[in-house]
């Protein structure tokens, strides 16, 4: 059994309404209940809460390990700038050109190795263990 109701839209969502129970072969009464069945019913709201939840948590895990290797990643050039900067010293003039190629060399293989390494999918920094990072951010503070 059913209990009627009286309510009173705008012209235009009553338009709306219309427009929607003739493209989908309903009654306006049932847009109308499932409209309203929709909006009162809590599960829905939960559903996108959650569903919310978990992705901001798992934006949160990504943006934690992006920042850990960012930091990773600065921190090793920094030290292997320093390191290098420290150890060479300069080249006299008539072996700059010697240093170059042999530079240049060096540089094709290094850049081939690493491309190796990532069509393996291997990665330096998944090689470092996250409890070794913790220690090391938390005895910086």
């Amino acid at each position: 059994m059913r209990d009627r109701m009286n309510v009173y839209f705008p012209p235009e969502l009553l338009k709306q309404i219309a427009d929607l129970a003739d493209r989908k072969n309903l009654s306006r009464s049932a847009i109308v209940e499932a409209a309203v069945a929709s909006f009162l019913s809590p599960d829905g709201a939960d559903r996108k809460e959650a569903a919310f939840t978990r992705r901001l948590d798992r934006l949160s895990r990504q943006m934690q390990r992006l920042e850990r290797d960012v930091g990773l990643t600065a921190e090793t050039l920094a030290l292997f700038i320093r390191f290098w900067l420290t150890i060479t010293p300069p080249l006299p003039n008539d072996a700059q050109a010697a240093a170059q190629l042999k530079g240049r060399e060096r540089f094709e293989g290094f850049v081939e190795a690493l491309g190796r390494r990532l069509q393996k999918g291997q990665s330096f920094l998944r090689e470092i263990p996250e409890d070794i990072v913790r220690q090391e951010t938390s005895s910086d503070t």
